[in-house]
């Protein structure tokens, strides 16, 4: 079992917590550089493979040195594994990274740049998984896919409910709700907003419930304020 599918209620929710999100975004975003309108698409989807299991700010010291190094697929596809690694120390899981960004490279080194747009094909290329595959669609493609991590989840189900499975790439609700919250004129945007507000105030540990413009309607809020209101009635027991 996984669980009930997205219902009518989810979707309510979900579009106002991508409201509200939104108009956070825009006050409190990061500046970071691959979200300038200067960045290449290269660039866009080069980040989120280094993006993964690393914060931003960290990937954001080496910006400038990788992409003037590697300044587009060919480079990348052709450089030396021990200099790539080199560059990608900084910022941990440098072989692993290495050999994903390369896979992924020497395969756009060879279709002048261009992903497929049937998000079934992505499987057959190196270092592309759900959330990388994502990430093609969106910048390379236009289409509105959530840039789905943990980071993201947290917020989701924090705000609507928990999902059924451990691995967020099974998880049907979870999928949905993603795709659902993405649903906007600027996909990137809402992507963006989301995994800040994760990082600033939905965080993992000591979530800054107080400063939050979800907590009206955030389940695990409410589950939270019982807990602690059950275990205040029992000390005092």
């Amino acid at each position: 079992m996984t669980g009930p599918r997205l219902t009518r209620s989810d979707k309510l929710l979900i579009t106002r917590t991508r409201t509200a999100l939104v108009g956070w975004f825009e006050d409190h975003g990061r500046d970071l550089p691959w979200r300038n309108l200067r960045a290449s698409t290269f660039e866009k989807i080069c980040v989120e493979v280094l993006l993964q299991r690393t914060r931003a700010e960290t990937v954001a010291k080496i910006y400038d040195a990788f992409f003037t190094r590697f300044p587009g697929w060919a480079a990348l596809a052709r450089a030396e594994r021990e200099e790539l690694e080199a560059y990608l120390k900084p910022i941990g899981l440098w072989k692993r990274r290495a050999i994903s960004i390369q896979g992924l490279a020497a395969y756009a080194d060879t279709n002048d740049g261009v992903f497929p747009r049937d998000a079934s094909k992505h499987a057959a290329i190196p270092g592309v998984g759900q959330y990388v595959s994502n990430a093609i669609l969106l910048f390379q493609h236009g289409i509105a896919r959530p840039l789905l991590d943990v980071n993201m989840a947290r917020v989701l189900e924090r705000v609507v409910r928990p999902r059924a499975l451990a691995d967020i790439r099974y998880d049907p609700w979870l999928q949905e709700a993603a795709a659902w919250l993405v649903k906007h004129d600027r996909p990137e945007i809402v992507n963006w907003a989301i995994l800040d507000y994760a990082a600033a105030v939905c965080k993992a540990r000591s979530p800054s419930c107080d400063h939050c413009r979800l907590r009206e309607s955030c389940s695990w809020l409410k589950r939270e304020l019982v807990r602690n209101d059950l275990i205040s009635v029992l000390d005092a027991t």
